[in-house]
């Protein structure tokens, strides 16, 4: 009985020291790494955007969505920069993601997450943007395309999730724990710790067979995933997938706007031909256009991603490709 009290005594002092230190980076990350834009309150959600202004009053906005377990600061990263000047650009970190709140008892599906980008175009006043969605963006570009129609002119996808996967990446296993129970305990003592272990493991995956920019953590904004709440956002968001993304794939016919999708050849999290090509033979229009590289692009290679979306945006706005616009410009 004495070795099985101090057993759990010790397995108790080490639940304790990994919630400390999670709260410890927690706090760490968020002094490190504050809110750079300013808040929108949309229902279910207070989201967290970043605006750059354009020059051209009569070109469309450009609305940038970023996937998975990530935030705006994937596009501030290399992406906006390129951009700004030339269109009005929105960065905004999704619901529960990056320095976005979302409300609790709100459900993480991609249906909601559409209407909040929705309300969030009515509010600033976008007037039917342009919309880029990376990864998980790109998947819920898709339901914000097919849901409000109206409110958007076009879809510059990067590497999109498009269709129902039979496993979950690797990389992203840990996020499907069911028990909500069990799914926060994790969150408040054993994810941050396992993240900062496995890191270079973690990226090579996501962001391989190309090298992880060395500014990543920081500027790219990487360590916010180090918290509790990022973890249990990202969770949410996988673990929704299933309630909509099924049937979404049966419409992607109905697309009746402008639709070009980005692939790097080597992507080691979505399979391009799965995801990419399945897409673009559904919707009528569509382009792919596929370039060395991997997952992560807006980061790995900003110049291509940026010609990639000017082309698009350029070739909707006026009919003719971005590098005309540009000339003449």
């Amino acid at each position: 009985m004495t070795l099985v009290l101090s057993l759990l005594a010790v397995a108790a002092l080490l639940v304790l020291l990994c919630y400390l230190f999670t709260v410890y980076m927690a706090r760490k990350v968020e002094a490190l790494l504050p809110p750079t834009g300013r808040f929108v309150d949309v229902p279910g959600a207070r989201l967290h955007v970043r605006e750059f202004a354009g020059a051209d009053p009569d070109a469309p906005a450009l609305l940038l969505v970023h996937g998975l377990a990530g935030q705006l600061d994937h596009f501030t990263f290399g992406v906006t920069g390129r951009l700004a000047g030339r269109y009005r650009v929105i960065a905004v970190d999704r619901a529960g993601s990056g320095h976005s709140t979302r409300a609790p008892g709100t459900p993480a599906d991609l249906h909601t997450q559409a209407d909040m980008l929705a309300a969030l175009i009515d509010k600033l006043g976008l007037e039917r943007p342009f919309v880029v969605g990376h990864s998980l963006g790109g998947a819920l570009s898709l339901a914000l395309a097919l849901r409000h129609p109206e409110r958007v002119r076009g879809l510059a996808l990067i590497a999109p999730l498009t269709h129902m996967q039979e496993k979950v990446p690797p990389v992203f296993e840990g996020l499907t724990i069911l028990s909500p129970l069990w799914r926060n305990i994790v969150a408040w003592t054993l994810a941050t710790p396992a993240q900062i272990k496995n890191t270079r493991a973690t990226l090579d995956q996501v962001f391989g067979p190309e090298p992880v920019p060395h500014d990543f953590a920081t500027r790219g904004g990487g360590l916010l995933a180090l918290r509790p709440g990022a973890f249990l956002s990202a969770s949410d968001d996988l673990r929704a997938l299933p309630d909509c993304l099924p049937t979404q794939e049966t419409r992607y016919g109905e697309l009746a706007l402008p639709v070009s999708v980005l692939y790097g050849k080597d992507d080691r999290i979505l399979d391009w031909k799965a995801h990419g090509q399945a897409l673009v033979d559904k919707v009528g229009g569509a382009r792919l256009e596929l370039v060395d590289g991997g997952h992560m692009l807006p980061l790995t290679n900003p110049e291509v991603t940026t010609a990639f979306i000017l082309d698009a945006v350029g070739a909707c706005h006026t009919g003719r490709p971005a590098a005309a616009v540009a000339a003449q410009g």
